[in-house]
């Protein structure tokens, strides 16, 4: 079998982790980064592609007679035409909730980093801050505790479910939005709400739904006037559930007191990102997903995925 990895680079870089565990099912190259006019020609004599980002269409597809298996380094597929690789028998396959833990804990990393001016403190004690005060205390940020918030979850599946625990945790009242509330019923520290009332209660809107046709740009003008003016808006779903130049201007006048994000909607950021020289605002580069333990689950159930496709029991299929 010969197995290609077009673009390990959004995975790992650096070494830290490794697909190699797929080399025992095969010969395996690896590519760091793939564009997409060259993916038929690297992949042309492959039965298995393992791709995150790589767009794998229904024309690679028709390109590649060997192939029989997509590997998707990943939750999302809608970089694969699924619909085709159905149709020519190709199995595709992607990797659900492995970074749910990881995700939650950016989650309220950014939320600590808010609430605690951690990071404006850090700041002030590297410029010499406290070595010029008189008292054991350099107080001059105003922080506030997490005990009596509350917190709106825009969306609760898994990664919804473990922010919601952890605002528990830390004795904050939890409202959520949810297309099924009829699964959170048994979690008795959850309240399923309207998205208005949500938004309006609210001192965090945290935004964990998928993007899709009914969420896309779901936070805009009309939704963010609804919210508090001392509100944080946090997003480590998907950048397009916001409209970013919606909510630039939000924070430019007030509407809303924060936000904190880890994704845009268009990625990496440039200078024409809407968001960019807005205020206050906090930016992470897509990076919740990705401690070293979450990636190292995310290769170890690649791998189990490509072992179940060739003994015939393929899993995760999409």
């Amino acid at each position: 079998m010969r197995i290609t990895v077009l673009d390990m680079d959004t995975a790992a870089t650096g070494g830290d982790v490794s697909p190699n565990g797929l080399a025992e099912f095969g010969e395996l190259r690896i590519f760091g980064k793939t564009g997409y006019d060259d993916t038929s020609e690297l992949i042309a004599d492959s039965d298995a592609v393992i791709c995150n980002k790589t767009r794998i269409t229904r024309d690679v597809m028709l390109s590649c007679p060997n192939l029989k298996y997509v590997g998707l380094m990943g939750t999302g597929f809608d970089q694969v035409d699924v619909a085709s690789a159905r149709e020519l028998g190709i199995t595709v396959c992607n990797v659900p909730a492995y970074s749910s833990d990881a995700v939650a804990q950016h989650t309220f990393g950014l939320i600590l980093n808010y609430f605690g001016r951690i990071s404006e403190y850090t700041a002030d004690c590297a410029d010499g801050g406290w070595t010029e005060k008189k008292y054991f205390s350099a107080f001059g940020r105003t922080t506030h505790e997490l005990a009596g918030k509350t917190i709106g979850l825009i969306g609760c599946g898994g990664i919804g479910k473990r922010v919601a625990r952890i605002a528990d945790a830390f004795g904050m009242r939890v409202l959520v939005f949810n297309r099924s509330p009829e699964k959170l019923r048994d979690i008795p520290y959850i309240t399923c709400v309207p998205l208005e009332r949500l938004l309006e209660e609210s001192d965090i809107v945290s935004v964990h739904c998928p993007l899709n046709n009914s969420t896309r740009e779901l936070i805009n003008s009309r939704t963010l006037a609804m919210m508090k003016p001392s509100s944080l808006l946090v997003n480590t779903s998907r950048g397009g559930i916001i409209n970013e130049y919606d909510l630039a201007e939000a924070l430019n006048d007030g509407i809303i007191a924060a936000a904190a994000v880890d994704v845009l909607t268009d990625e990496p950021m440039t200078d024409e990102t809407p968001l960019k020289n807005a205020r206050n605002i906090v930016f992470t580069p897509h990076v919740a997903w990705a401690p070293v333990e979450t990636r190292e689950r995310l290769f170890g159930i690649v791998t189990e995925n490509l072992r179940a496709f060739i003994a015939g029991k393929p899993q995760n299929t999409v």
